[in-house]
């Protein structure tokens, strides 16, 4: 496995512009998906297909409303209609993304071959301004018995990167892999 790692590094650098905060961020948090994901947990996309099914159902009335086939005095009601249903549409997508996506750049099932009943919500952040990198392991229904507590790590990207702005892969595998089993190790019992 070590390897393959080192082989994919050398073929593929990933390579993130060092002033945009956004393209180094979203270098990390592609790399955790692949580290996740290697692990064996299976990504969940249902609250994604939720989500592009709202976006769906939003362009379809803003559509309806451009294309009406009578013109704007006869279509008024039509239009408040719409207009109503975009809003409407709109509001419970972002209150979607606010409550249950957060910073969340992955949700997973459990691992097949495991005991544990609940998968992964992985969020990271990268805040503007700050070369600090947040990335936090947390289950995805932590009121489930077999949750564990959330872990996380902060650290500045720069121990990551070269000069050239590309992604020092082994160490940052390092650092993840450790978070994960970090979040894996079984709780300790209270006496």
């Amino acid at each position: 496995m070590q390897e393959k790692k080192s082989d994919s590094a050398n073929k593929n650098p990933k390579k993130a512009n060092l002033l945009d905060p956004h393209s180094i961020k979203h270098t990390l948090d592609e790399s955790v998906t692949e580290i996740v994901t290697g692990r064996g947990y299976v990504e969940d996309v249902r609250l994604s297909n939720v989500r592009l099914f709202l976006g769906t159902i939003i362009i379809a009335i803003a559509l309806f409303a451009q294309f009406y086939k009578k013109k704007f005095p006869e279509n008024r009601d039509f239009l408040i209609l719409c207009i109503v249903l975009y809003i409407v549409f709109n509001a419970v997508l972002q209150l979607i993304i606010f409550t249950k996506e957060k910073n969340a750049i992955l949700f997973t099932y459990p691992p097949a071959d495991s005991f544990i009943s609940t998968g992964l919500v992985v969020s990271s952040k990268l805040p503007r301004f700050s070369g600090m990198y947040t990335l936090v392991i947390a289950s995805s229904d932590p009121k489930s018995i077999s949750a564990n507590q959330p872990v996380q790590f902060t650290n500045s990207v720069t121990q990551w990167f070269t000069k050239d702005g590309v992604l020092v892969e082994g160490l940052f595998w390092k650092d993840v892999e450790a978070l994960i089993n970090e979040y894996q190790r079984e709780p300790k019992k209270s006496k």
